[in-house]
């Protein structure tokens, strides 16, 4: 009987608020020092690029020295610009393979798939690096139109290599029932920073079995 392969911990995945100013450097230092942290996507909307270039900045430093990856929502350019680890694309952004082209082969391409299989294996085939899927659950951080069923994690995970992330509304005491499902990563942002970052990230990390 051939033995089991072994997937290795879900880890998590931390989405910025929309605002990103003020004392938010010092949150996310906070946030990251807690526990084990994969990936920070830096998410702002509607700004400047050479705004949100500054903003980043301090924020990709703190990342850098934590471990963790710091990847771009949905600009491409700013990404370039910043020397990100990647860059997440929404369904309305430029593709996975202009986005290759023009970040290297190293670079980290992420893909929302909101609840589509199809969506998934195009994004795959494409050359992405990870797909996401969600919304698992209703959510204040951005206007859902798509939910996910779990099935859909089990779905990917028996078929295909390629990672996945769980990605919408996901809370401490939901986020191991989509992690067995099969998330490679648990993305989450209001169960974070509405509240005690701190908490909240060993709250996920406990949930998860990350040490």
């Amino acid at each position: 009987m051939a033995e089991e392969f072994q997937r290795e911990p879900t880890q998590l995945y931390l989405i910025s608020p929309l605002e990103v100013g003020g004392d938010f450097p010092e949150r996310l230092k906070r946030a990251l020092a807690a526990a084990p942290v994969a990936a920070f996507q830096f998410r702002v909307k509607d700004m400047d690029e050479h705004a949100a270039a500054d903003l980043a900045e301090p924020l990709q430093k703190i990342c850098a020295e934590a471990g963790t990856a710091f990847i771009v929502n949905d600009s491409i350019s700013l990404a370039k610009r910043l020397d990100a680890d990647g860059v997440h694309l929404g369904q309305k952004d430029c593709d996975v393979r202009d986005a290759r082209e023009r970040l290297g082969r190293d670079a980290q391409i992420g893909v929302t798939c909101h609840a589509s299989r199809d969506l998934a294996m195009e994004a795959g085939e494409a050359g992405a690096d990870y797909v996401a899927f969600g919304a698992f659950f209703p959510t204040t951080t951005k206007e859902v139109e798509h939910f996910a069923d779990p099935e859909t994690l089990t779905w990917w995970q028996s078929i295909f290599e390629l990672p996945c992330v769980a990605i919408g509304g996901i809370m401490p005491a939901t986020c191991a029932g989509l992690a067995e499902a099969g998330a490679d990563f648990i993305a989450v942002s209001g169960a974070v920073w509405n509240g005690d970052e701190v908490a909240a990230v060993k709250a996920f990390a406990e949930a998860l079995g990350l040490k």
